[in-house]
């Protein structure tokens, strides 16, 4: 059973999604506050559901402190309609996904059930020989959930991590942006490219030597990106 972290201070939306959760199972904590948040949480926790308006320690930052201590995590922020702003920080602070208000039960289990997948140890499309994947001075190791950039590692969030395996495993090849969001976030994601471009900015801030001068994940102008891995 998946446990979700539903950080919400009005009640009346706290308790829709906490009886929306309920009927399919999860296991709910609930928290008012960002202060409430982090008292709460820990690393038994799945999915962290995170408004960005909260009294006391905002939504920003607590996706900023759980992203820091628990990178495993999956987290979605809740904002507001047309807080086109919101949406954009949260992800690069390192949130998955984010949802805006007002949103249906279906949407709401929808992003949930997608995230899970995604961040699930288990990967049923992995093959049994194929457990890593190399491609120039970068390694992934699936088992352990791991990049490693010249034998060091390099901590992702699962979607970075998604990311990443991707465009290694279609190193040199220009994708687009419609083909990262299909195989990445799902066929179904109703969402936009922001989301893909705010996640490959995170990971060139990770993996590149000068990331306003990307080397790894080269952009291809009007249509999406390429990978190289890079030899040394």
């Amino acid at each position: 059973m998946a446990k979700i972290l539903v950080v919400e201070d009005e009640e009346a939306i706290r308790s829709f999604i906490k009886i929306n959760l309920k009927r399919h199972n999860f296991e709910i904590i609930e928290a008012a506050s960002g202060e409430e948040a982090l008292e709460k949480i820990d690393d038994t926790v799945d999915v962290a559901l995170l408004d960005v308006m909260l009294p006391g320690i905002d939504g920003f930052e607590v996706c900023k402190t759980i992203r820091q201590q628990y990178s495993g995590m999956g987290i979605i922020m809740l904002t507001a309609k047309g807080q086109e702003q919101n949406k954009i920080e949260g992800l690069e602070l390192g949130a998955d996904d984010y949802m805006v208000k007002p949103f249906s039960p279906k949407e709401l289990m929808a992003r949930i059930n997608a995230l899970l997948r995604r961040i699930s140890v288990v990967q049923e499309r992995k093959e049994e020989n194929d457990k890593h994947i190399t491609s120039g001075i970068f390694t992934i190791m699936q088992d352990e959930r791991k990049l490693l950039k010249k034998g060091v590692e390099i901590e992702l969030t699962p979607i970075e991590f998604a990311l990443v395996k991707y465009f290694m495993e279609n190193a040199n090849k220009a994708i687009h942006r419609d083909e990262i969001l299909n195989n990445v976030w799902g066929y179904n994601y109703v969402g936009d490219f922001k989301i893909v471009d705010v996640n490959i900015r995170r990971i060139r801030q990770k993996i590149e030597d000068d990331p306003s001068n990307p080397r790894y994940i080269e952009k291809v102008w009007g249509y999406g990106y390429r990978w190289w891995g890079g030899e040394d």
